[in-house]
């Protein structure tokens, strides 16, 4: 995975007001941790901070106080109506170490003929896989499924390098019979009595 690079300030100002005053100037507060150190707060640059995020569990280059930082996204707050990037929680890394973090599953492939549906018991399956080569996403083959068929985690094919490190026995993706919509008998009766009126 290719790491962003992003300028950082040191931030020391906080509180609602402070925060109102970063993100009016188009940058975002965020908190860097791990490895025992203590949190440090920093702002980022709006819009690149969003570009950045769209890649799922993205490797990003910091420098703090002169030192170079890697990094992980960990949480993301967003407006609730807006979508804009509120906060960002940051984990510092190192490269070789194994860090967990969840990726999304998608599904490939067409069920068995019939009314049936794809559900998604979860989106997302948290993995063990080292720092710098954490999978975008795993895809899962659910040709010929029929309904009553489920997928669960210990059935899936990691990418190299990933172990799962969830519950294997959980149902990801399971196949449900569709429900026939039947005419509402109300519909049904009302139809019967226009007919008898003409």
């Amino acid at each position: 995975m290719a790491e962003i690079k992003l300028a950082t300030e040191v931030r020391t100002e906080f509180g609602k007001g402070a925060a109102r005053r970063i993100r009016r100037a188009d940058k975002v507060p965020a908190v860097v941790y791990g490895h025992g150190a203590e949190p440090v707060h920093v702002t980022l640059p709006g819009h690149e901070v969003l570009l950045a995020l769209r890649t799922a569990n993205v490797l990003i280059g910091l420098e703090i106080d002169g030192k170079d930082a890697l990094v992980i996204p960990k949480a993301v707050q967003r407006h609730p109506l807006k979508g804009t990037i509120e906060h960002v929680d940051l984990l510092t890394v190192k490269r070789g170490e194994k860090v967990q973090v969840e990726i999304a599953v998608q599904a490939e492939g067409d069920l068995a003929p019939g009314a049936n549906l794809l559900e998604f018991v979860q989106n997302t399956l948290l993995v063990e896989a080292e720092a710098t080569h954490i999978p975008e996403s795993v895809t899962v083959s659910v040709a010929g499924l029929d309904a009553g068929d489920s997928i669960v985690a210990k059935d899936i094919a990691l990418p190299k390098g990933a172990t799962l490190a969830g519950d294997e026995d959980a149902i990801v993706i399971q196949v449900v019979a569709a429900q026939a919509e039947e005419p509402a008998a109300d519909e049904a009766a009302e139809g019967e009595t226009e007919g008898a009126e003409a």
